[in-house]
């Protein structure tokens, strides 16, 4: 357990168990580093597997200015997680949030990805209006009610209703794990990433020059990540699509036992 300095000095707070070639694992807007306990406990016997904080998600520092957040930031905290823990090359697996950040990472620095897992990637691509009228409303959400608000609001979400029935004891951990942060650092990472963040598409000549092996990982009723999956899956030179059935947003969470062997086998062939 150690921090980081990303670029700007924001504190960035990290963990890594086990030995062998590095995996990094990235959380999305809901999850921690603890979101990945499943993953390290699969992967630690064979990779050093490395979790770290978001800013805003304390242990990691939470700036206070919405100007400290974007998708550039969540790249060089990567970046930042890389170089501190002296990591010259390694696997990325992101989800949501954090297969945005992976992916661009990948894109930026190709030469120190070894391969990057992107699990439910893509929301507001295909109605980037509403997406970033929906991620201010959630900032407002959050200012008004706090995290108990986010809570109760994403949990009634179409694309998060199966993990309670097919997890109900990872479903308790995930409220529990989010409300115990601060709303400050979801309302800033709402305005400064999620809503600020390109769509998929505008980076298509460059997705189309990624020399770096890509699995594409997306739940069947996930519908707001379904078409860019199969997008990626199209664009990307060196790409394989999973498509999970009967399954919402929450992939590696509601199918830890498969999405663990899938990332297993993908991460094992790769030379």
């Amino acid at each position: 357990m150690k921090h980081v300095a990303s670029a700007d000095g924001t504190r960035i707070y990290c963990e890594e168990e086990g030995q062998g070639v590095p995996v990094v694992f990235v959380h999305e807007y809901g999850g921690s580093c603890r979101s990945f306990d499943g993953q390290v406990a699969a992967f630690r016997e064979r990779y050093r597997c490395v979790v770290f904080n978001a800013r805003g998600y304390p242990p990691s520092e939470v700036p206070a200015s919405v100007d400290a957040y974007s998708q550039d930031h969540a790249v060089a905290d990567i970046a930042s997680v890389f170089d501190g823990l002296r990591i010259e090359k390694a696997h990325l697996v992101g989800v949501s949030m954090g297969a945005a950040s992976s992916l661009q990472y990948a894109l930026r620095i190709p030469a120190r990805v070894l391969s990057a897992t992107l699990v439910g990637i893509g929301s507001g691509s295909d109605d980037p209006a509403t997406f970033r009228a929906n991620a201010e409303a959630n900032a407002k959400l959050l200012e008004a009610g706090g995290m108990a608000a986010l809570a109760a609001q994403m949990n009634q979400s179409p694309t998060r209703r199966r993990l309670k029935d097919k997890n109900p004891a990872e479903f308790r951990r995930f409220n529990e794990q989010l409300m115990a942060m601060p709303p400050l650092g979801h309302a800033n990472t709402s305005r400064g990433v999620q809503a600020r963040r390109p769509t998929l598409y505008v980076h298509e000549k460059r997705l189309a020059a990624l020399a770096v092996p890509v699995l594409v990982v997306v739940g069947d009723e996930d519908e707001p990540c379904r078409k860019p999956s199969d997008f990626l899956g199209g664009v990307l030179p060196d790409a394989r699509l999973h498509v999970f059935p009967e399954t919402g947003h929450c992939v590696n969470l509601e199918n830890p036992v498969e999405f663990n062997r899938l990332c297993l086998e993908f991460v094992g062939a790769v030379r």
